[in-house]
Parts: C-alpha cells; structure tokens; sequence
C-alpha cells in the first residue's frame, strides 16, 4: 500500500505536483544543460549535416547501370489505372529508373 500511495503522489494526487513542473524542482547542477545542448549542436549536429551534405555531393556523380528489363507478370499487375496522368505512370514516376508493364521508356 505504501507504494501506491507513492505512485498517486507522483501523479499528481499530492499537493507539491504543480511545483515538480517549476524550475524551483530542478536541482542547482541541472540549470547549465541548456548551455551543454546549444554547445553539442553547433559542434556534433551542424558538422554532421555538413559531412553528410558533402557526403551526398560528391556520391551524385557516380551513376549505377541500369538493371535488365525482365517482364515479371507480378510485379506490373493494374488491376486499375492510376487516377493522375495516362494511368499507367506512378506518382512519383522516374522513367529511367521506373519501368512500365511493357519496360523502360527511354
């Protein structure tokens, strides 16, 4: 019983709930982590977008060979057209990496 009445208070039933979401509940060392945060993001987070913005820069020259068109009967099923354009494009149709039932367009 003595732990339920623990939990209640912890949810609020006790009378010091709303002081718990005030920054007088938060002891004195824990004051300065708004600073530690801003600190990592300018020093881990924006390099890391960075590297990772170069990273996509310079993997964009490099161009993959396009696989064989083999007709696989499952895998270009309509059982109906698509309700934009011809009705045989996806929405987000790429016609040199995206085949249609009959292959590729270009």
């Amino acid at each position: 019983m003595a732990a339920l009445g623990r939990v209640s208070r912890r949810l609020g039933a006790g009378a010091g709930w709303k002081r718990a979401l005030t920054m007088e509940a938060v002891p004195e060392k824990h004051h300065g982590s708004d600073r530690l945060w801003k600190i990592l993001s300018f020093v881990v987070a924006l390099p890391a977008v960075a590297i990772c913005q170069l990273n996509c820069y310079l993997k964009k020259e490099d161009h993959h060979e396009r696989p064989e068109f083999i007709p696989y009967k499952h895998l270009y099923i309509r059982s109906k057209p698509f309700p934009w354009g011809d009705g045989n494009h996806s929405f987000f149709h790429n016609p040199h990496v995206n085949a249609l039932p009959t292959g590729y367009e270009e």
